[in-house]
């Protein structure tokens, strides 16, 4: 089973392309974290809120990620953060095209 993680927090900025190259290292960095699939990222600067939906393997690695970035991102100074984590149910969401094999 692959769990999904959602995070939003309430930022400033930056967002769209300056938040693209602020952040391409940090992107880079989260390739490498155990038991991640994949990452999209989330933005509505209108709203001044960011985040992302990520897929996990496990549902441990997801745990371990939430409680990471959530410390990384009260260093920021963020605090406004909400993670979820919820078990993908994979033959449904195959039949919807869902990237989760």
């Amino acid at each position: 089973m692959k769990y999904l993680l959602q995070v939003d927090f309430t930022m400033d900025g930056p967002f769209g392309e300056e938040m693209s190259e602020a952040f391409t290292d940090l992107a880079k960095s989260i390739n490498e974290v155990s038991g991640m699939i994949w990452k999209v990222w989330t933005e509505n600067a209108a709203a001044k809120e960011a985040g992302g939906i990520y897929l996990f393997a496990t549902k441990k690695a997801a745990e371990k990620y939430l409680t990471m970035h959530s410390e990384r991102l009260i260093s920021f100074g963020i605090t406004d953060i909400r993670g979820k984590i919820f078990e993908v149910n994979e033959v449904l969401s195959t039949i919807n095209n869902a990237p989760i094999k």
